[in-house]
């Protein structure tokens, strides 16, 4: 489950796909990595076996329709997925957080997503 190569994402993306970083120039709409944090929810305290990862999708189109739409993809291609990274145990997906609005000062639609990756340890 790799989200840059996936055909139907980059077809809603217009073929730009998912950028660690968008520049000045990047074509709309895009999806853009966002910030991952790795701690303990309950606890608060540092934990790789639990973590945040946020994506950002960023739409210059009339409406929210486009945005909604990406983020909808996002979330049926996450939410709930379970995969392995490395040698690490089985991660585990489900979505925390989803808001859709219009950011006015950048005057585009702006759509994220907070997922809880949470690796389960082996016994």
């Amino acid at each position: 489950m790799r989200l840059k190569t996936d055909r139907s994402l980059s077809q809603l993306l217009g073929g730009t796909g998912l950028l660690e970083h968008a520049s000045d120039k990047a074509a709309f709409p895009h999806v853009t990595y966002g910030r991952t944090s790795a701690f303990n929810l309950e606890s608060g305290a540092d934990n790789d076996n639990d973590q945040q990862v946020t994506f950002h999708v960023w739409s210059k189109t009339q409406g929210d329709a486009e945005t909604r739409l990406i983020m909808d993809s996002l979330r049926k291609r996450l939410d709930g997925a379970a995969f392995s990274i490395g040698s690490r145990d089985r991660t585990l997906l489900s979505l925390e957080f989803a808001e859709a609005r219009y950011d006015e000062d950048l005057a585009v639609h702006h759509g994220l997503l907070r997922f809880r990756a949470l690796t389960e340890e082996s016994t």
